[in-house]
């Protein structure tokens, strides 16, 4: 054998060299004249034909590498450079204003002369002899100026070069924007290197050089836990993590990647009066999670909270957690469809001092028909002062005009029946607080010494007879007495609501009765008062089944108090703090203390997508002092402050797994011979039933990942960037709760497995669950009202007010137009998916893991388990057995459901926190 044929067999075949081939993937020698390396990446089939396009993620066939004849004679002779080529790929915007062209016709001009694009490759290893990464040298990418007037969501560029042989494995790619404007890119592909195509999925803005000096580094697909870090990306990887972590000081800038901690201190706008002032959440006083730091100046009139930026300006949340512009023009839609919606019932009341009701069920039914103005009482001599509002009614039709809720096109009358209460707790917008009761009567945690006696006001004598012959204690028992118990939630706040204008409430209790059919019938409500000041005895209220027509009447005013309070818990506590404030510091902590690198940032990245820039935007304009939460629920301004102490007594992230919830709640026991190792104690709960599905998925996907990662206790307590996420999480997210002694450990690959199952579900599915069905399954007010207006009637001029007239009595109760209209825009808003959703088991989450065929293995089969638990969803709501989700005008229970469509669809289960 030659010298020449002995040095490529050598350095072939050797392992350490940096050309050396893994065994596994032979490769094929093509020798024609002129080919340059070239490596492709496995390609994805099309979606199989009838399922969506995003499940499919079925390889075409395995990589095929290339080596060019030049690469043969690098190896045999005594050449030292060969070429290697990136593919990249940039994402434009669809719309481009005439600013954003003009700007972008600059760039490409500027590339022509030197203001261009470049790219750097550095190594995995380090020089021996700088001890620094090697790098490649920069190259250009090619044809900005020329690709500039193509068209298309997508532009493909390369770039070439020239690579010493020693260069060894490329593990990141240093990219410098010398342009004026930033761009977004999608990938990176290498070609040329005999390992095979690398890849970088960077999905990330890249600022201009002028804006941020430094390059920006992407890292290679291949994850890499901190003690396997290749020498040549230790500095990088710690580096990166200094600058997202930033100093703490500062205003920060739009186009700043820092992620840092705030308190809740820019809820009010106390510059603009006291009656937008609003307590700060988020320290001793008021504990509360902690939200993303802008660093804004404080207000004027009060240093301690940070001043307002108003609509339409932006709030600063780091750049690639801003929406895209698909979702950005589909959350943008939605919130002119809700201000056109809202805008005049707006208009008339500001020039009219007159609070518009409703006249009669057939104002709300013509919401749907005909829009706002007709038969609302709203015409005449009003409009004339209205000359906008015709041109508006004329010239915008259908958005002016409600969707019909989903559940008011199934059944009109369903919301008269007593037993949709109980279906309502468990398979509605709000299945999450029925419990089962253990003690009768039920009994209050609040301070006697305040609140009066702890023993509900429920007795054995007001539901005996609706037993079905049962006893009280027998019931208990066998599990069949169930409860929504917000009174203690309710009733330290229900004297400063029952203040304020326009708003009044109970804290209230209902206690249900399983019935042999499987249905919760309800068989009595509480409407409870706080002690009158100098008197120790709560002023409670029971109701039970009626049986004459006052009685009937005054049932559904106590089921509209019921919705009124279930709404308030929902929003306030359910979805808005146990989703979007609580998953929020983890997001925080994962990006400042997990490498891009590290296997668990990957795995939770598509679970933290948009929830920074929602949470911002609800502090904008939902949950803030005058927004929208406020002017539509029951507390109003005391909305955040019942949120807060709700997180101080009850928030436990150990109880916020679904098996956790569900046996802390009695509605389940632990069962080993059950397939999620429960034992429901109702057959039919829809959300639990298909909720401990997809839980067992996560939890089976999940486990495998964290055991190809993590082998034992050692390797989970020795990876500092794992425990650094997981302690600061809980001493800077969650500081106020920092000493408490229920958070889980993080000790074990189990503890590990459990936690980011939580995490998930609580991103994913229960956030899907809490969010998707407030349109289609509360957009018709009657049926579930957000707030009261008036109590049951109490003195002689209110009974005989109610007796003369119980239809308008109950429909003064109910909110106003103004409030209604409002309410129903923005629930429509917030139950509708953008086009751009990423759904749970989707084909983009596998594009992580390109370079890692066992986790890509396992995502597959995770993925396959998802369609098949749709399937067994849809096939559920068909049984007929199941009469919480299916029967004559019973909505089925698809909030669960893993896919949809963009739009208002009450199904559908996102990735992330997005909405």
């Amino acid at each position: 054998m030659s010298i020449g044929g002995e040095l490529a067999g050598s350095l072939l075949g050797r392992s350490d060299s940096p050309l050396a081939v893994p065994a596994t993937k032979p490769l094929v020698f093509r020798l024609k004249q002129g080919t340059i390396p070239c490596f492709r990446p496995p390609a994805l089939f099309p979606a199989k034909q009838g399922r969506p396009a995003s499940r499919s993620l079925k390889f075409l066939k395995p990589p095929t590498a290339t080596i060019s004849k030049e690469m043969i004679n690098l190896v045999v002779g005594n050449l030292v450079k060969f070429k290697v080529r990136a593919v990249i790929t940039v994402r434009r915007k669809i719309k481009e204003d005439i600013r954003g062209a003009i700007a972008n016709h600059l760039d490409a001009l500027s590339d022509k002369i030197g203001r261009n694009v470049a790219l750097e490759l550095i190594s995995t290893e380090i020089n021996r002899r700088t001890k620094a990464p090697m790098k490649s040298g920069e190259a250009v990418i090619k044809d900005w100026f020329e690709k500039n007037k193509n068209r298309g969501a997508q532009l493909v560029y390369t770039a070439e070069f020239a690579v010493d042989s020693g260069f060894g494995q490329p593990g990141a790619v240093a990219v410098s924007n010398r342009h004026q404007r930033e761009f977004f890119l999608e990938s990176i592909v290498l070609e040329g290197f005999p390992s095979g195509a690398v890849h970088f999925v960077c999905n990330s803005w890249v600022q201009s050089t002028k804006d941020h000096k430094d390059s920006r580094v992407f890292f290679a697909a291949k994850s890499y836990l901190p003690w396997e870090t290749p020498e040549g990306l230790k500095k990088l990887r710690e580096k990166e993590l200094a600058e997202i972590r930033g100093d703490g000081s500062g205003v920060r800038k739009l186009s700043d990647r820092i992620y840092d901690y705030a308190t809740y201190n820019d809820l009010g706008n106390p510059d603009l009066g006291r009656e937008l002032s609003r307590p700060i959440l988020g320290g001793e006083k008021k504990p509360y999670p902690r939200r993303c730091r802008t660093g804004r100046p404080p207000t004027d009139t009060n240093l301690q909270c940070e001043s307002r930026i108003e609509k339409p300006h932006p709030v600063y949340v780091p750049r690639d957690e801003a929406f895209e512009e698909l979702k950005q023009d589909a959350f943008s839609a939605g919130r002119l469809k809700a201000v056109l919606h809202n805008l005049i019932p707006s208009l008339i009341a500001s020039i009219s001092a007159e609070n518009f009701d409703f006249e009669g069920f057939h104002d709300i039914d013509n919401l749907y028909k005909e829009g706002l103005l007709l038969k609302l009482g709203l015409q005449g001599h009003l409009l004339h002062k209205l000359p906008l509002v015709k041109k508006i009614q004329e010239s915008s039709h259908g958005l002016l005009r409600y969707d019909t809720p989903a559940i008011l096109s199934k059944d009109k009358f369903a919301w008269l029946r007593d037993d949709d209460l109980g279906r309502q707790a468990v398979a509605g917008v709000n299945p999450v607080n029925i419990e089962r009761v253990k003690v009768f009567p039920p009994v209050s945690k609040l301070d006697p010494a305040v609140y009066g006696p702890p023993e509900s006001a429920i007795t054995v004598a007001h539901i005996a007879g609706h037993l079905n012959g049962m006893t009280v204690n027998r019931a208990m028992e066998e599990g069949k007495l169930f409860m929504l118990d917000h009174h203690d939630t309710y009733l330290p706040f229900v004297d400063r609501i029952n203040a304020l204008d326009g708003r009044k409430t109970y804290a209230t209790r209902s206690i249900f009765f399983l019935s042999p059919l499987g249905t919760l019938q309800t068989v009595a409500i509480e409407l409870a008062l706080p002690p009158p000041a100098g008197c120790g005895w709560r002023q409670s209220r029971v109701l039970t089944p009626p049986w004459d027509a006052t009685t009937s009447w005054l049932w559904q005013l106590g089921k509209s108090h019921v919705c009124a309070n279930d709404c308030g818990v929902h929003q306030l506590v359910n979805h808005w703090l146990r989703t979007h404030a609580c998953i929020e510091p983890f997001i925080l902590a994962a990006h400042r203390r997990l490498s891009a690198m590290h296997p668990v940032f990957k795995l939770l990245h598509p679970h933290m997508r948009y929830t920074l820039e929602i949470n911002a935007l609800a502090r904008q304009s939902l949950v803030s002092a005058g927004g929208v939460i406020e002017g539509c629920f029951t507390p109003g301004p005391l909305c955040m402050e019942m949120s807060a102490e709700y997180y101080r007594r009850h928030w436990r992230l150990d109880q916020e797994s679904l098996p956790a919830d569900l046996i802390r709640r009695g509605m389940a026991v632990e069962d080993s011979s059950q397939p999620h190792g429960l034992r429901l104690l109702l057959d039919d709960y829809p959300y639990a039933d298909d909720g401990l599905l997809i839980w067992s998925a996560i939890d089976r996907w999940v486990g495998f990942y964290t055991s190809r990662f993590y082998r034992d206790p050692a390797s989970v307590l020795g990876d500092a960037e794992l425990q650094s996420w997981y302690s600061e999480s809980i001493s800077s997210g969650h500081a106020d709760l920092r000493h408490a002694t229920w958070w889980p450990s993080l000790s074990t690959p189990s503890d590990l497995a459990s936690i980011l199952t939580t995490l998930i579900w609580i991103s994913s599915a229960q956030h899907a669950a809490l969010n998707f069905g407030q349109y289609p399954l509360g957009g018709y007010v009657p049926s579930r009202p957000p707030l009261m207006r008036r109590l049951l009637p109490e003195s002689q001029e209110e009974h005989a007010a109610f007796l003369a007239d119980p239809h308008q009595y109950f429909l003064s109760a109910m909110p106003s137009v103004l409030q209604t209209t409002k309410f129903m825009a923005v629930a429509d808003t917030l139950s509708s998916h953008s086009p751009d959703e990423e759904y749970l088991g989707g084909s983009k989450q596998a594009a992580a893991w390109a370079e890692e065929a066992e986790v890509l293995e396992g995502y597959r089969e995770f993925a396959a388990e998802i369609e098949r638990i749709e399937e067994e969803i849809e096939n559920r709501n068909g049984d007929t057995l199941r009469r919480n989700r299916c029967g004559a005008g019973v909505m089925p229970y698809e909030l669960l459901a893993p896919s949809s469509g963009p739009g208002v669809t009450g199904r559908g289960v996102p990735n992330s926190i997005s909405i």
